[in-house]
């Protein structure tokens, strides 16, 4: 069994209302970056005291630093289609939500999309589709190589419906490099529920389907829960057992776990049926994966307002989404034709690349748009152990540094050059290792002499 539900529940059950004493017994555990145990997560996701919940925050922003030091990377979905054949009740693709127009995208619609996020300064795309036979498997290998055949686009990532073995086999082989799908949420009756009709329908198809990914050769996979379908608590002790259980089998944690949370969409049928998910609570959820799955990177997209996603960041999440749009065409609507089509659902953060990036930076962290862990291989069980043995950290910041200063060498910063300038600077006070320092040195006069794409 992937993950016992039973279990889930008897855990957060025994390990209600711990002590202040029994938090930080665990906490001096976690704050080794070697993660805890099931039980003891639970206990951390029972505490409900401010004073302890800020234990854990601080606690997860330490390991947070540990393991990738100070660096937030960036990227952006790329929305193929909008059409599903599932019923899925919170969603606004969902099958039965008619009178909205739907669309997908042509090949030459995919190019303009990922040139028009290159030239704002995107190096890493998530392309996102919904379920319909019309737009298979081939659909999405030609999107992924007519990306990288026509852009300067270095990583494409897949959020995609569950394929099995051989289907996955082929997509990893188009060059994709992380593969992620949402259970949504882990509850079964509750599954059941929200997913009345479609292929989706299907829980133990969709749970099993990371399994099948390592299995077909993807050493990156990402996962995550809904917020708001169900108890959090359940969904987040959930996901971490499910990370749990791929690191048991595949020597290798979940690459991302992502903490979506349910927003309002066009046609959704969830009205007052969702489970509240404060921001405490999601500074709370966002401490807990890192301190549980410290090699995981936590991923914080627009869904959340720019002051909620400052704070997520603070307390562990690594990898943001910016000026993102949930409509297939949405970063290159057409003259003339509607302003734009059915978007999954509604986003909260409108910053540009260029502002969500400055805002990182005076914060004190580190803005990166780093692909180099899939270019050299440093990914599933390798990564992994680089990461909980503290080394990945070096190669964080100094590839930050780097894709930083190919940013402002290419004229991407709008006004916000010595923002950026300040923060390359302090990043590289900061690298203890002279030989580091010297190498980038030597990168940095390759970039200025015109080289691209460089790291370590």
């Amino acid at each position: 069994m992937i993950v016992d539900t039973n279990r889930i529940e008897s855990l957060l059950e025994r390990t209600h209302a711990p002590s202040t004493g029994d938090i930080k017994k665990i906490l001096s555990k976690a704050e080794e970056a070697g993660g805890i145990t099931l039980e003891e997560t639970a206990t951390l996701l029972n505490a409900t005291g401010e004073a302890d919940r800020a234990l854990i925050r601080a606690a997860a922003s330490e390991v947070k630093t540990k393991v990738f030091g100070k660096r937030v990377v960036l990227f952006a979905p790329l929305y193929l289609t909008n059409y599903c054949t599932n019923g899925c009740i919170y969603c606004g693709f969902r099958s039965s939500n008619t009178g909205v127009e739907r669309k997908a995208l042509t090949t030459e619609e995919i190019i303009s999309e990922a040139r028009s996020l290159e030239e704002k300064g995107f190096k890493r795309l998530l392309l996102v589709l919904g379920e319909d036979s019309r737009w298979p498997l081939s659909y999405i290998k030609d999107a992924v190589r007519a990306i990288y055949a026509n852009t300067g686009i270095r990583i494409v990532h897949v959020n995609a419906p569950p394929m099995d073995t051989e289907e996955l086999r082929e997509l990893k082989s188009a060059g994709v490099g992380l593969f992620q799908v949402f259970q949504e949420t882990y509850h079964r009756p509750t599954y059941e529920e929200v997913h009345p009709t479609g292929k989706k329908r299907d829980y133990d198809y969709r749970i099993s389907v990371m399994d099948r990914a390592l299995t077909a050769g993807f050493g990156d996979v990402g996962i995550g829960s809904l917020l708001g379908l169900y108890d959090w608590r359940f969904e987040v002790l959930a996901t971490v057992a499910h990370s749990y259980h791929l690191y048991e089998r595949f020597s290798a944690h979940a690459h991302t776990i992502s903490i979506p949370r349910l927003k309002p969409a066009t046609g959704s049928l969830m009205e007052d049926r969702t489970f509240t998910v404060t921001d405490d609570d999601m500074e709370q959820i966002v401490s807990i994966y890192r301190l549980s799955v410290p090699s995981a990177g936590v991923v914080a997209t627009t869904r959340e307002s720019a002051e909620l996603r400052a704070r997520l960041i603070e307390c562990g999440a690594s990898q943001v989404s910016a000026a993102s749009r949930t409509d297939p065409g949405g970063y290159n609507p057409k003259d003339g034709a509607k302003e734009e089509t059915l978007k999954q659902f509604t986003t909260s953060d409108e910053r540009s690349l260029d502002e969500v990036m400055a805002s990182i930076a005076k914060s004190g962290h580190i803005p990166s748009l780093c692909t180099a862990c899939y270019r050299v291989g440093r990914v599933g069980e390798e990564f992994t152990q680089i990461t909980t043995s503290g080394e990945m950290g070096h190669f964080c910041g100094a590839n930050a540094i780097l894709t930083l200063k190919e940013y402002l060498l290419d004229g991407r910063a709008n006004g916000t050059a010595p923002v950026f300038n300040g923060s390359i600077d302090d990043a590289l006070s900061e690298v203890k290792n002279e030989a580091v320092k010297e190498e980038l040195k030597k990168k940095f006069k390759e970039l200025k002499d015109g080289k691209r794409d460089i790291y370590f």
